[in-house]
């Protein structure tokens, strides 16, 4: 399984999960000029914005260790781009990043961390 494969199998676990968990799935890999945000869900009254990041190894460091500055500063443009143009105002917002480990068996983890920025 090459990288995109793997990142794009990931979404799909993280989405199963989060559906598992009662968020409600509004978009996914919502992408507009600023850039693309994975998942988009909602909970209650909160909009939550959900990276995924996905490893076969943590040779590299961890998943969510990939969410640097400078990432977090695009998602948090985006995410204000996307309330903006749907006029979702009454809602909370909130940063989650999902971190997958996959071995090579096939098995995995998922780690939610909800407010991770």
């Amino acid at each position: 399984m090459n990288n995109k494969e793997l990142g794009k199998w990931g979404e799909q676990v993280a989405a199963k999960f989060l559906q598992k968990a009662d968020f409600v799935i509004i978009e996914r890999n919502y992408r507009c000029g600023l850039g693309e945000i994975d998942l988009i869900t909602s909970a209650g009254d909160q909009l939550i914005f959900v990276e995924v990041k996905t490893r076969s190894s943590s040779r590299y460091g961890l998943p969510g260790e990939a969410v640097n500055a400078k990432k977090r500063l695009k998602y948090f443009q985006i995410a204000t781009y996307y309330v903006n143009y749907k006029r979702l105002y009454s809602l909370s917002l909130r940063f989650d990043v999902i971190e997958i480990m996959r071995k090579a068996d096939g098995s995995y983890s998922v780690n939610h961390i909800p407010n991770a920025f």
